[in-house]
């Protein structure tokens, strides 16, 4: 009885081997493709990066074991989106993460089949990106920024932390397709609000400096930085600019006013990556990226800087302080 239960006990190891090695492939390395728009000596974009890990993590991806990552910075907009487009697709990627629509755009010039997952796309529709928000179509779905309705947040926080302000000026990129229905809503707010709207253009260095120079004249001045690659990678220069020239000024996201801006309004950007992975994560079961609905941000935050108030001698009203989510002291 001992040696016909061993050869069964044997026979039964030998047939569940196979099973075991199905297993072992099963859990085959997939791959991940990342497109920043951002610098990579930028503590805050990391910080999307890891929240975008963080997320696959909890839905069983663990990079080294069955995922890879390759990530490309392009801080500088179109150009460099074209540069580093290549070198993301010959990872040969399961999926692409791309922060925006720009590196999109430079990734389906080279490859239109495969998954792209955008995460911080102002229009997708009017870019072309996506045949419609329920149903996107194509290789491409992902998470929008705002409606271009947020846009008009700006000129009424920065009237209400600088209630002196008559002048504002628009930090425009010509290039930035996007920026012709952020600058419509800015402008069509102005009236209401006693504002003179002035576009001043940030194509280059020398030029955002001789621009934020020209424009300033005195303390009923404002500035407004819209979305744009430009203007994040321009980031260190324009928040010098307007603190040397005195210029109450608001941003879209929360890692101006952590660099040292005054104050900012936009989506948390961050989540935008956490919750990107769920995409992700479908996509790579099988589900299709024409079948997931483009979705809106859940989560806006407002930041306020009060050292940087403090530098530009205002004082910031306690309701506005009230509603802030994060005040740095």
């Amino acid at each position: 009885m001992k040696r016909r239960a061993f050869i069964m006990l044997l026979g039964g190891a030998a047939a569940a081997w196979p099973l075991a090695a199905r297993a072992q492939q099963a859990e085959r390395m997939r791959r991940i493709g990342i497109m920043m728009n951002s610098a990579a000596d930028d503590p805050e974009p990391q910080g999307h990066i890891a929240a975008l890990r963080q997320g696959l993590q909890q839905l069983g991806w663990i990079e080294g074991r069955n995922v890879q990552f390759e990530v490309r910075w392009a801080p500088g907009g179109g150009e460099e989106y074209r540069r580093y487009a290549p070198e993301v697709v010959a990872f040969a990627p399961d999926v692409i993460v791309a922060a925006a629509v720009p590196g999109v755009a430079a990734i389906q010039a080279l490859n239109r089949s495969v998954p792209i997952v955008f995460t911080q796309a102002i229009d997708p529709i009017g870019a072309g990106t996506v045949a419609s928000l329920s149903r996107p179509g194509g290789n491409v779905t992902g998470f929008m920024q705002f409606e271009y309705s947020l846009s008009g947040k700006w000129p009424e926080l920065l009237k209400e932390i600088a209630q002196r302000i008559n002048r504002v000026g628009v930090l425009r990129d010509a290039s930035n397709p996007a920026g012709i229905g952020q600058w419509a809503v800015i402008q069509a707010m102005a009236p209401s609000l006693g504002l003179e709207m002035i576009p001043i253009s940030i194509r280059e260095g020398d030029e955002i400096e001789r621009g934020i120079a020209n424009f300033a004249r005195g303390p009923k001045d404002g500035l407004i930085v819209p979305v744009s690659a430009r203007a994040i990678s321009r980031k260190p220069l324009i928040i010098e600019q307007s603190v040397r020239h005195q210029l109450p000024t608001v941003y879209p996201y929360r890692h101006f006013v952590t660099s040292g801006g005054l104050i900012s309004y936009g989506p948390d950007l961050a989540d935008q990556y956490r919750r990107a992975a769920s995409y992700v994560d479908r996509i790579l079961k099988g589900e299709k990226p024409a079948d997931l609905p483009v979705q809106a941000p859940t989560k806006y935050e407002m930041v306020i800087n009060l050292k940087t108030a403090k530098a530009l001698g205002l004082d910031v009203p306690p309701m506005l302080l009230a509603r802030a989510d994060e005040v740095i002291e």
